[in-house]
């Protein structure tokens, strides 16, 4: 549908999929250099992240941040807590954001902005629409056992990827004509799935570096006890935070399979990053690279869709 006697209100559906969502960066900066702006932006965990801050104005400060972000940047963002709902409490992230980002609430921003999160009790699909922009960000990025979860209208709420990984649904329900969505994790799985067993090297298996840097800060629940033997003859067992995040690769992939055959979106773009790990929000340049790449590539579905004409 396109509003009458103008240009349709596009919307952009913003998946999640933790470090590769570096890339909706590289989308978003390469739509508006061809004069595509969207009213219209929802994002599910990292796509509400740099959704919220696109939205803000600040996606140029959050992609010089990015591209200078190095391990052990991240390491220093790492704030254990001992019980409760996540290994991290988020408070250092959050900090961080507010020295770059001033408070604002949702409702002030200057196109429609909505973030996804999941209640916890009912499992209900919660969108984010009023209130801190800040604090909706952070209940849609709760990563289960990794961040803990956020309290809203006394409900804890956790990361949007558990009901909504591509929000398409939420952009057509807050006025877009047409959505166009990013799906991280499409070729991530297309990548795995491939990839046999005896092809896998040991580094597949087992922690990613940084993975590992975060499992010393946890012995016993999340990596071994310092300095203990190996087991002798016994093959190698993925890591703690492989198998959390492999898990939510595919939950996340089976899901928004799901949704997206229920409501399509009008356009679909799937960036290739089946080698980002998703914790490895170091490095991000590739990532925001491909998210760039990936609206060059679809350019000409882009402009035939929203009915735009360029020289030649």
């Amino acid at each position: 549908m396109v509003i009458a006697g103008g240009a349709p209100r596009v919307g952009l559906a913003l998946g999640g999929g933790a470090a590769r969502g570096w890339a909706h960066i590289g989308v978003l900066r390469a739509l508006e250099e061809h004069g595509i702006v969207p009213g219209v932006v929802c994002g599910t965990s990292i796509g509400a992240l740099v959704g919220g801050i696109y939205v803000a104005g600040h996606l140029a400060e959050l992609e010089a941040w990015v591209s200078r972000l190095t391990r052990r940047d991240v390491l220093r963002l790492v704030d254990l807590r001992v019980g409760g709902g996540g290994a991290l409490s988020g408070k250092r992230l959050m900090e961080l954001y507010r020295e770059h980002i001033p408070e604002l609430d949702i409702e002030t921003l200057p196109r429609r902005f909505a973030a996804v999160a999941t209640d916890l009790q009912s499992g209900a699909e919660v969108w984010l629409q009023r209130g801190s922009l800040l604090t909706a960000i952070r209940a849609s990025i709760s990563l289960p056992a990794l961040f803990t979860p956020v309290l809203i209208n006394d409900r804890w709420l956790a990361d949007g990827s558990l009901v909504n990984p591509v929000p398409v649904t939420v952009c057509r329900a807050l006025g877009a004509d047409v959505v166009i969505a990013i799906d991280l994790n499409a070729n991530r799985m297309i990548r795995e799935q491939l990839q046999s067993v005896a092809e896998a090297s040991p580094a597949v298996v087992r922690d990613r570096p940084l993975w590992s840097g975060l499992s010393r800060f946890l012995p016993g629940r999340f990596g071994p006890e310092p300095g203990a033997p190996d087991a002798p003859d016994e093959p190698d067992m993925p890591g703690f935070m492989h198998v959390i995040f492999t898990s939510l690769d595919i939950m996340q992939d089976r899901i928004a399979r799901s949704r997206l055959a229920g409501d399509p979106p009008d356009l679909l773009l799937a960036p290739h990053l089946g080698d980002v790990e998703p914790l490895e929000f170091s490095g991000g340049g590739p990532s925001i690279e491909e998210g760039y790449n990936t609206v060059q590539r679809m350019l000409p579905a882009l402009d035939y869709l929203l009915g735009l004409q360029r020289p030649a």
